[in-house]
């Protein structure tokens, strides 16, 4: 029996190593689509931050001027207040349209402005109404307009509405999916572990002292799992980074250990729950239906 008992416990060690990888190419393939929409999400932040709004002066007081830009730069929406005068909104128009109209004109028609970029949770359709609104309402007398590229800011904000609906439909059929291959790989690895398992119950163990030690390996298993996906999507991530240098400037170091960490947590939750759920049902079940 004891020779057995040995050889049962040999022939099982393959089979949590096939559990483990199992688990991390799960795991991997989960943090691939991860940090594919956190990539994204903040490459789309980085856009709307670079959206300019201009507020066109009325006055040329400059004592109102600075009252008006410490009013815009104080508020929560705001980041990049600058005063633009007629010449660098000059400078600026010949640079974006690539000409020079004094070849053509004598004289400056633009304005002058307060030019500002909004934090991106602003950069939507209600919020632009509402900050254009406060605005003029503050200072309606001083200024003419509030300009920004309504039709973008529109556009980028009923796409993200779209996009953000799709991707959370894909990210909950993804979790569904991601559960359930780990949660039968563990349940294949336990699977022959079922003999030794109703063994020790039949010799006077208690559930407490079957379910422990196996409790552990499956979060020991899952902890390995969770570096083993890390360790294969830090190589990747820095096998893109090298080959479109681009993706290092939307990277977010916090955002990324939160992913990683989410990858561990999740490895070892889930291995743990089909573990102990596992050993239990192994427990309930009768000796011949084992077979």
């Amino acid at each position: 029996m004891a020779t057995q008992g040995k050889g049962g416990l040999k022939r099982s060690k393959p089979n949590y190593i096939f559990s483990i990888v199992g688990v991390a190419l799960v795991l991997f393939i989960m943090g691939i689509m991860g940090w594919f929409f956190l990539n994204v999400k903040q490459a789309g932040n980085l856009f709307k931050e670079d959206i300019r709004f201009s507020a066109y002066l009325r006055t040329q007081n400059k004592d109102t001027i600075n009252q008006i830009q410490q009013f815009i730069a104080q508020q929560a929406y705001a980041k990049g207040v600058t005063y633009v005068n007629k010449e660098n909104a000059k400078a600026i128009w010949n640079k974006e349209n690539n000409e020079d109209w004094a070849k053509i004109l004598d004289v400056n028609p633009l304005p002058e402005s307060i030019d500002f970029y909004a934090k991106a949770e602003y950069v939507n359709k209600d919020s632009m109404q509402k900050i254009s609104s406060d605005l003029m309402g503050a200072y309606g007398n001083q200024i003419t307009d509030l300009q920004y590229p309504k039709s973008l800011v529109t556009n980028l904000d009923e796409k993200a509405k779209v996009y953000g609906l799709a991707f959370l439909v894909i990210s909950i059929i993804l979790c569904a999916v991601v559960i359930f291959s780990i949660d039968n790989t563990i349940r294949l690895a336990m699977f022959s572990n079922r003999f030794l398992i109703k063994t020790m119950q039949m010799v006077g163990a208690t559930r407490g002292f079957i379910t422990k030690p196996m409790d552990i390996k499956a979060v020991i298993n899952g902890c390995i799992s969770g570096l083993i996906a890390i360790a294969l999507l830090f190589s990747l991530i820095q096998w893109l980074e090298n080959q479109i240098p681009e993706l290092k400037a939307i990277d977010d170091i916090k955002q990324t250990l939160t992913l990683f960490g989410g990858m561990i947590i999740l490895g070892v939750g889930i291995s743990l729950l089909s573990t102990h759920r596992s050993v239990i049902k192994y427990l309930k079940m009768k000796l011949d239906d084992l077979y």
